[in-house]
């Protein structure tokens, strides 16, 4: 049997984060079926055929070298697959989960948190 072991969470500081060259870091992408306003079910994404379609996310940090379009705090739409897959890092707003975007496959910008119009809120 495994034995139990005490680990400790580190929370970090958002400014302890840097994304590194023309990087750019987001969080907040949703991977789970979704509703549409018409009632029908779309699957969730099985990181092969089922689900494909593009992803918004917010930026969590941009590197240097990085579009000058894009800035912390700002909404992107990827296109489907080019994120890294998550790593879960806590800082002072809570838990989040991290991902790599490639930038040359952000399709779109948006100051404002998108409404996907798939996305109703209702549980099923």
């Amino acid at each position: 049997m495994a034995e139990k072991r005490n680990l400790t969470k580190t929370v970090f500081k958002k400014s302890e984060f840097r994304a590194l060259g023309d990087h750019v870091l987001v969080h907040g992408m949703e991977f789970r079926e979704r509703l549409s306003r018409g009632g029908i079910i779309l699957i969730d994404d099985d990181m092969k055929s089922a689900g494909i379609r593009p992803r918004w996310a917010q930026v969590y940090a941009v590197g240097p070298k990085s579009n000058e379009d894009i800035e912390v705090g700002d909404y992107i739409m990827i296109a489907h697959g080019r994120w890294s897959r998550g790593q879960t890092i806590e800082d002072e707003d809570g838990e989040k989960v991290i991902r790599k975007v490639d930038p040359n496959d952000i399709l779109l910008v948006s100051k404002e948190k998108v409404n996907d119009y798939t996305m109703t809120g209702v549980d099923y």
